[in-house]
Formats: C-alpha cells, structure tokens, sequence
C-alpha cells in the first residue's frame, strides 16, 4: 500500500468512488486551495482504495488541532489496515505541524469506525455529543 497526500482535482476525481456524493471539480480545487485543509489517499492494485481528510482549526485559546473530518475504505480492502494506516498518517502530519491534539465525531453505535480509530491510537473518552445544523 501506498499513501499519498492528494495534490490534484484529477486525483480526487479518480478517488470518486470513496466518497459520499460525485465529486465536484470546483469544490474539489477549493478544498485542494485552502491552507489546511488536508487529504490523504491509499492506493492498491494500481488505483486508489481509501482516503482520510482533515482540517486544520484554531482558537485563540487553544492553538490549534485536526479535525479528522472524514475516512473511507473501500469495500474490499477494509479489514487489511488501510483506515488505520491513513488516520496514522493525518495524525503524524498533525504532530508535524504542531497540533496539540486530534478529534472525530463518530456516529452513535458505530463499532467498525470506533475499532478502526482505537487501533490507530485514538481514545474514545465517552464524553461527546454531536449537534449539527443543517442550512441546506
């Protein structure tokens, strides 16, 4: 396996696939654009089989942290240490730039992604509630 940091539209096109909805190209560049915005794909079999995006949030307070906004393997590679290997990778280039720290919401009853986050590292303190709003 392979993991690089996504560079292009044309990658994340190629990624379409992995994610929720079609991917936009002028989203795509917008997201690519923005500093600190970050996404990693995992390639296998000549094309690309996961990825993980972050974002990078600051507060006058706290300094700043990732946000480990979204990961996705696909179907047939789950289960062989993708996920785990890209959520490594965002947590390592958080280090680098200094982040003091990582977060993910996770949906309620979702064991798949909780045990791929705990055997990345990641601690589960029980403690969080998500609220969202939704303008669209």
């Amino acid at each position: 396996m392979e993991i690089r940091r996504a560079a292009t539209v044309d990658e994340l096109i190629a990624a379409g696939h992995l994610f929720d909805q079609p991917v936009r190209p002028e989203w795509a560049r917008l997201f690519l654009d923005r500093q600190g915005h970050h996404l990693f794909l995992a390639y296998e079999d000549g094309g690309p089989v996961g990825f993980v995006s972050g974002v990078e949030t600051a507060h006058p307070d706290k300094g700043h942290e990732m946000f480990l906004y979204e990961l996705a393997v696909d179907e047939p590679y789950r289960r062989r240490g993708v996920g785990r290997a890209l959520v490594r990778e965002l947590a390592a280039l958080a280090r680098e730039l200094g982040c003091y720290g990582m977060w993910v919401a996770v949906d309620t009853g979702n064991d798949v992604a909780l045990a791929v986050y705990r055997s990345a590292d990641g601690k589960d303190d029980g403690a969080a509630t998500v609220v969202t709003w939704d303008f669209g």
